[in-house]
């Protein structure tokens, strides 16, 4: 007698992001963490909101911007933040705006990630994996500190064989092709990995079986 396969679940997922390159990069990522951690959970992207950093900081900004978001879920579901860090800190700016986030909407799950400094330094820390890909060279290596590299996206273009790094065009592409195990070398990445899990391990109440 054959067996029922198992049903798949599904857990809705709104996001924020502040880039126009992050805004199709970042539904790609996260998919590919979520088929990492559950092969079995469907992961509906419901929104991708770009605003602006510097409107998020402002009084009111990330908070009006996370409810928002939530409304898109139509029920059970989770925010996800992600933006660049640059000058700024991510130990201190990812704890300051998740708990402003979570005063506007404790209801839902929330999580905030800040790349340090920007979200291209998870590719520099598996361009191993990038090599040959949209003309980057065969011979790119890591730099010894991936997460310090003040201009990543300069950084990709110098070892071009041909053309520039695009972030709408480049970002999405290399999202979809990067090595997660390698990226996780860099601490904002594997910060990225472990918030989604937290996500996903959600009580059963933010997933719609």
């Amino acid at each position: 007698m054959a067996q029922t396969p198992a049903r798949e679940s599904a857990m809705n997922l709104a996001c924020i992001v502040e880039g126009h390159g992050e805004r199709e990069a970042a539904p790609i990522l996260l998919r590919r963490i979520a088929a990492q951690i559950d092969p079995q959970l469907v992961v509906n992207i419901t929104a991708t909101l770009r605003v602006p950093k510097s409107r998020l900081l402002k009084a009111g900004g990330i908070e009006r911007t996370v409810d928002l978001a939530a409304r898109t879920l139509n029920g059970p579901g989770a925010v996800f933040v992600l933006l660049d860090g640059d000058e700024a800190c991510p130990a201190e700016l990812g704890p300051a705006l998740l708990q402003r986030a979570r005063q506007s909407r404790s209801d839902i799950p929330i999580a905030v990630v800040i790349a340090q400094c920007e979200f291209e330094a998870w590719f520099l820390t598996a361009i191993t994996s990038l090599r040959d890909q949209r003309g980057l060279s065969n011979a790119a290596e890591p730099p010894l500190e991936p997460e310090s590299i003040r201009d990543a996206k300069g950084w990709l273009t110098e070892r071009m064989t041909s053309g520039h790094y695009s972030e709408t065009r480049d970002q999405p592409a290399f999202a979809a092709q990067f090595d997660l195990h390698l990226a996780r070398r860099a601490d904002s990445f594997d910060k990225c990995y472990r918030d989604l899990a937290r996500l996903l391990t959600s009580p059963p109440e933010f997933f719609h079986g």
